[in-house]
């Protein structure tokens, strides 16, 4: 066994240093491996998980033998293996290349699919860019939009919840920040943002009390009765909307609102 494994690592620095070296090589020192030995190889290699040598493998594969049977399946093995040792662009290039070549294979979903994982992976806190964050969302959508029936979709639909969760509460970070400098417009936008685009999130219920907080502190009263309203019928037993209560109550509005009927509209309890 140790020494089909040596024969194996002799074979794959071969077939890497001609994959290194072939763009200064002419064609006739050229040596073709078959390729049945570089796909095993390939395999071998990510059971292994020496991802960075198996996508190496698998890129040779193509690159010897483009046209065989084995060439399409090792596109997308490439993709994966890339996936696998964090070379997220790469593995994104590959998949992409593989549906742009065979966009009606039967395993075009997990091509989407993998995908999206890369810039899922990719998501950093909410302190930073969300570009990769809209490109998973992005992605996401489309393996759900696509192949809505299959497992590849209800898992993108559970990543697809955390995404967005997370570019909302970025929305909500800049929000208050805007508040915080007193820009109430500013703010305003960006919890509307919330609303209108990830009202399923956690952060819902702040959004709907902060735009009540920014509509009193611009005069916008009505404005804040309506969007307190909204906030009582839809999370009603929440901390959001006895807080919005509580500045609409005590003082904030003036004396009439206490015996508006909207207070009992907002007051189930």
């Amino acid at each position: 066994m140790r020494s089909n494994w040596l024969k194996k690592s002799l074979l794959c620095a071969a077939v890497f240093g001609l994959a290194a070296c072939s763009s200064n090589d002419s064609e006739d020192t050229y040596i073709a491996r078959d390729v049945e030995v570089i796909y095993n190889l390939a395999q071998d290699n990510l059971e292994r998980k020496r991802y960075r040598f198996a996508a190496a493998a698998f890129d040779e594969v193509e690159r010897q033998h483009p046209y065989s049977v084995w060439a399409r399946r090792a596109q997308l093995m490439a993709a994966y293996s890339a996936y696998m040792s964090n070379q997220y662009d790469d593995a994104v290039l590959a998949a992409q290349r593989f549906l742009q070549l065979h966009p009606g294979n039967s395993s075009a979903p997990y091509a989407y699919y993998l995908i999206a994982l890369c810039h899922y992976e990719q998501i950093s806190g909410i302190g930073r860019d969300q570009a990769k964050t809209e490109e998973a969302e992005a992605a996401l959508i489309e393996v759900i939009r696509r192949f809505p029936e299959t497992e590849y979709a209800q898992d993108a639909q559970l990543k697809l919840s955390l995404t967005q969760d997370h570019l909302a509460g970025k929305d909500m970070e800049v929000g208050r920040f805007y508040q915080n400098r007193q820009e109430y417009l500013a703010a305003t936008m960006r919890f509307r943002r919330v609303i209108d685009r990830y009202q399923t999130t956690s952060h819902a219920p702040e959004a709907l009390h902060r735009m009540v907080e920014s509509y009193l502190a611009l005069g916008m009263v009505d404005e804040a009765r309506r969007t307190a309203s909204v906030l009582g019928e839809n999370f009603g037993d929440t901390k959001w909307y006895r807080y919005s209560y509580s500045l609409l109550v005590d003082g904030r509005t003036s004396p009439e609102a206490k015996n508006s009927s909207f207070l009992s509209l907002l007051w189930p309890f």
